[in-house]
């Protein structure tokens, strides 16, 4: 089923392609009429679990588009979450898409190296990208060329349940800044019968191994198509891993678990890698006091964030409509709207002043400087199983760090020979 998949998305690339090859050799370029007009749709997906509130904050953001461009038509349709790459790509392929998107870094590269998406650089001007956070620009360049505009960030960083802090006789006002200071609070943790960080082996390596890596100065694999998963700063982060592990500074089923939930919510974790949403949801609950620390650094500061952008497919009907609607919605102002609702963190410096009476996401929105979006590429997501199956045999025992870095290596150059 999965090689079936597989074929089947890419054929529907290769039609991309084509579709895109045929549209304009030469690219595509602004109306020069000075007058932009006609119909766009929309595809978003749900960002809360409030369908009607979101209506309305579109309402909002549409019409705010609309004093500028009163003769676009704006037909916002939201999009499950569920089988989203397969739906978009099906649309693409077959003309039958949407005008604009929302995309996140690892599904970018893909669209972009295969000709799907619309060059935006004739559309904007330097003045246009004024005001964005510079990790949030990262995300919607490749090769030198923009394909899309932010809307959103998040940060990933630990957030310490003050109660355990205080247990092992440390200090909610100096939390640890270093891999060598947390390690000293994960011993106390141990030792006072509690874990000290979560690790959900069976889910994403931007919340897993990936963080660590970046911190220890290494990478997995660059835009350029360079592996780097087994340099020695890289393999340091195996070892770290394997070592809280070892330690049962961790839980036992951290091999293949996707989340920790009880344990944390239980008391029984001192901290967990966590974001706005981690946040929210303690707030909401109310079960014990936390502090949110920084990101921590070994060789680098640095840490895992997503972020959302809205792009255009090469084949839109209306391009121009459409490159002026990205700039509309990724203003500050409507992200500001999109924010407050959503309480994802605006990419744009001056909208985070929405959080000015919420000192937990303002300190959040603080270290989007920090963050990386996971592996810029199109291979971005096809190496994740590779690299994950050989941190698990590590921690498993079966290999060395070093072993699973090597294989993990040689697991990515065959990925990328098939392209």
């Amino acid at each position: 089923m999965k090689k079936k998949l597989k074929l089947f998305l890419t054929s529907l690339i290769a039609m991309g392609t084509i579709l895109a090859a045929c549209s304009n050799e030469e690219g595509s370029a602004p109306a020069d009429d000075g007058k932009v007009k006609g119909d766009i749709t929309v595809w978003v997906h749900p960002y809360t679990e409030n369908a009607k509130v979101e209506e309305e904050m579109w309402g909002k953001m549409v019409a705010n588009f609309n004093k500028e461009f009163p003769d676009v038509d704006v037909k916002i349709e939201t999009l499950p979450w569920a089988n989203r790459d397969q739906k978009i790509l099906t649309a693409l392929a077959a003309n039958n898409g949407p005008d604009v998107f929302y995309a996140i870094p690892d599904q970018m590269p893909q669209y972009a190296e295969a000709g799907m998406l619309l060059e935006l650089n004739p559309y904007i001007k330097d003045s246009d990208l004024e005001g964005f956070v510079d990790s949030a620009l990262v995300s919607t360049t490749w090769k030198d060329k923009l394909y899309g505009l932010p809307i959103l960030q998040s940060s990933v960083t630990f957030i310490y349940n003050q109660d355990i802090i205080k247990a092992i006789g440390e200090d909610p006002n100096k939390l640890p800044k270093t891999w060598d200071e947390f390690e000293a609070w994960a011993k106390k943790a141990k030792d006072a019968g509690f874990y000290a960080m979560n690790y959900p082996g069976g889910g994403s390596l931007n919340l897993t191994i990936y963080p660590w890596i970046w911190q220890a100065g290494g990478d997995v694999l660059t835009r350029n198509g360079e592996i780097k998963i087994n340099s020695a700063e890289s393999v340091e982060a195996f070892e770290f891993i394997n070592n809280m592990y070892k330690n049962g500074y961790i839980p036992k089923d951290s091999i293949t678990a996707n989340e920790h939930t009880t344990e944390w919510y239980g008391g029984e974790m001192l901290a967990v890698l966590g974001s706005g949403i981690d946040v929210t949801s303690l707030i909401k609950e109310g079960e014990f006091d936390f502090v949110i620390g920084p990101p921590l650094q070994n060789k680098e500061q640095l840490t895992y964030g997503t972020t959302g952008m809205f792009v255009v497919p090469s084949n839109s009907d209306n391009p121009d409509a459409a490159a002026e609607f990205l700039k509309s919605i990724t203003s500050t102002d409507n992200q500001r709207i999109f924010g407050e609702v959503t309480q994802y963190i605006p990419s744009r410096e001056d909208a985070k002043d929405i959080f000015a009476d919420n000192p937990h996401m303002a300190q959040l929105a603080s270290y989007t400087e920090f963050v990386l979006p996971g592996v810029i590429h199109p291979s971005g997501r096809t190496i994740m199983p590779h690299i994950q199956a050989q941190v698990q045999a590590m921690m498993a025992g079966d290999v060395t760090p070093k072993e699973a870095a090597d294989a993990a290596s040689k697991a990515i150059k065959a990925e990328l020979d098939k392209q």
